[in-house]
C-alpha cells in the first residue's frame, strides 16, 4: 500500500563530497528558503534531492548506492520525487538517465535556475550571500571561485566543474559580512585552486588583495586558506598572512607527489626542487605555519624507487597535516591513457605506510605542545568532552582539542584559551586557563 510521506512538499537536501558541495547545496538551500519552500537538509522530506560527488571511485560509487537508496525509497511510496544534482550527474548523465531512469530529472553543476524550476522555485539573482549554513554556526565555507584550468593528468574536475571563475572580491565581502552577522567567526575559504584567484578578472592573482579586504570584515575572527596550487603560488599571500593576525597560520597545499617522472606525468608543472624550495620559503616567511598537503600513490608507473623518494621527502618534510589517497583510474582523464599497472593490494600498502610515517610525525609535534597554551575555537560537544581546534587545524580534516566537559562549562561556538597536559597522534587534551 502507498504511503504518502506525513512531510508534504518538504524538501530535503543530501549532500556528498567535498566542502564545495557543501557550499553548492547551502545556496541552494538558500534559494528555496527565500522562495517560502520548506527545506532541511539530510532530514526527512518527501521532496529529495541529492548533490553527488563523481571525483574517484569510492565517491561515485557512494553517490549511485545513494540515489538507488532514495530511487527504492521512492518506489516503495516513502518519497515524492528524487532529483540528483552535482558532479557525477554533470558527468554521467546520461548515462544515469539510462540505468536509474526513476530519477526525475538530473541537473549539472551550473544548472541551479533549471533545478530550482523543477523545484517550483525562481532564482533570485539579488541573493548574494543568502546560504542557509549546514555546518556549525561558529564556521563556514567561502567558495571564492568555481572551476579549474589546471591541466593535472589525473584530475575530473575541470570536466565536471568548468573553467576557472573567479567570484568578484565586493561579493565575497558581503557574503562575509552577512555570515559574520549570522554568528560565524571563522570563513574557510575554498576552491578548486585559490592561488589562481582574480587572474580572470583583474588579469593578476588577487588573493592577497582578498584577503585584506576580508580581514577588514567585523566579527571574523579567523581566515583559513584551503586548495592552493603550488605552481605560481602568490608569496604576497605570504607577506598579509605575517602581518594579519585574522588569517590562520595554516595552508593547505596539495602537492599530490615528489618523485619527478611522476610530477612530470601528473603534468603538475613543478619539479622535486622547486617544491621543495616553495615549502622552504613558506616556513622562513611565517615559522608558526602548519602546512598540511594530500598525496596520491599508486599513480600509473609509479615505481618502488619513486614511491621510495616520495617516503622519504615526507620524513625530511614534516608536514604538520597530510592526508594520503589511492589513484583512481578516471576515464576522459589524461592519466587514462596510461596502465593503471600498480596492483590494488600495493596502492593500498604505499597508502598505509605513508600513513604510517605521517602518524610518528604528527605524534612527535604533538608532544611538543604539550605545556603550551594555544587560543581555541570549541566546535561542539561529544559524550563527556568539548571539541576544539586551534588556528593550526581545519575541522573534519585535523587534530583536535578535547576539553573535559564535567569539569567546566564552555559556550560552543566560542573561543577559549586552553593549555595541553597530553597529547596523541591526532588528538591533543586541554584544560582551560
Amino acid at each position: 500500500m502507498r504511503t504518502k510521506s506525513l512531510k508534504k512538499n518538504r524538501i530535503n537536501v543530501v549532500t556528498l563530497g567535498c566542502s564545495k558541495n557543501v557550499y553548492d547545496s547551502e545556496v541552494l538551500m538558500g534559494q528555496l528558503r527565500a522562495n517560502k519552500k520548506e527545506v532541511v537538509h539530510e532530514q526527512e522530506g518527501n521532496i529529495v534531492v541529492i548533490n553527488t560527488c563523481g571525483f574517484i571511485a569510492n565517491a561515485k560509487e557512494e553517490s549511485i548506492n545513494t540515489i538507488l537508496q532514495y530511487v527504492q525509497q521512492k518506489e516503495e511510496g516513502e518519497v515524492d520525487k528524487v532529483f540528483v544534482t552535482g558532479c557525477l550527474s554533470e558527468r554521467y548523465k546520461p548515462d544515469l538517465e539510462k540505468e536509474i531512469p526513476n530519477v526525475d530529472q538530473y541537473f549539472g553543476t551550473t544548472e541551479l535556475p533549471g533545478l530550482l524550476k523543477a523545484l517550483g522555485a525562481d532564482y533570485k539573482h539579488e541573493l548574494i550571500g543568502e546560504r542557509l549554513t549546514t555546518t556549525p554556526k561558529n564556521y563556514a565555507y567561502l567558495k571564492i571561485a568555481e572551476g579549474c584550468d589546471r591541466p593535472c593528468s589525473f584530475c575530473a574536475i575541470p570536466l565536471m566543474r568548468g573553467k576557472h571563475k573567479s567570484t568578484p572580491i565586493e561579493d565575497l565581502v558581503t557574503e562575509a559580512e552577512k555570515l559574520a552577522a549570522n554568528g560565524v567567526k571563522e570563513l574557510i575559504l575554498i576552491a578548486q585552486d585559490l592561488t589562481y584567484y582574480g587572474l580572470d578578472l583583474y588579469k593578476e592573482r588577487k588573493l592577497a588583495d582578498l584577503l585584506k579586504a576580508l580581514v577588514a570584515v567585523d566579527g571574523i575572527d579567523w581566515i583559513r586558506l584551503h586548495y592552493a596550487f603550488p605552481t605560481g603560488f602568490p608569496m604576497d599571500v605570504l607577506e598579509v598572512m605575517r602581518a594579519e593576525s585574522k588569517i590562520c597560520n595554516y595552508i593547505d597545499i596539495p602537492l599530490q607527489h615528489i618523485a619527478d617522472p611522476i610530477l612530470k606525468s601528473m603534468r603538475r608543472g613543478t619539479t622535486k626542487a622547486k617544491t621543495t624550495k616553495l615549502l622552504q620559503e613558506f616556513r622562513e616567511a611565517v615559522p608558526e605555519m602548519a602546512i598540511r598537503t594530500t598525496l596520491i600513490v599508486g599513480y600509473p608507473g609509479e615505481t618502488e624507487e619513486d614511491f621510495n623518494t616520495l617516503k622519504q621527502w615526507v620524513k625530511e618534510m614534516r608536514f604538520e597535516r597530510l592526508g594520503c589517497f589511492t589513484y583512481s583510474h578516471e576515464e576522459n582523464t589524461h592519466a587514462f591513457n596510461l596502465e593503471d599497472d600498480v596492483p590494488e593490494e600495493v596502492k593500498m600498502q604505499r597508502a598505509n605506510e605513508i600513513m604510517d610515517i605521517q602518524s610518528q610525525i604528527s605524534w612527535e609535534l604533538n608532544q611538543e605542545k604539550i605545556g603550551k597554551t594555544f587560543k581555541v575555537l570549541v566546535d561542539r560537544k561529544e559524550g563527556n568532552y568539548y571539541i576544539a581546534r586551534t588556528e593550526f587545524d581545519s575541522p573534519d580534516v585535523d587534530n583536535e582539542v578535547l576539553i573535559d566537559a564535567t569539569q567546566q562549562y564552555l559556550k560552543t561556538g566560542e573561543f577559549t584559551k586552553v593549555e595541553i597536559y597530553e597529547a596523541e597522534d591526532f588528538d591533543l587534551y586541554g584544560k582551560v586557563i
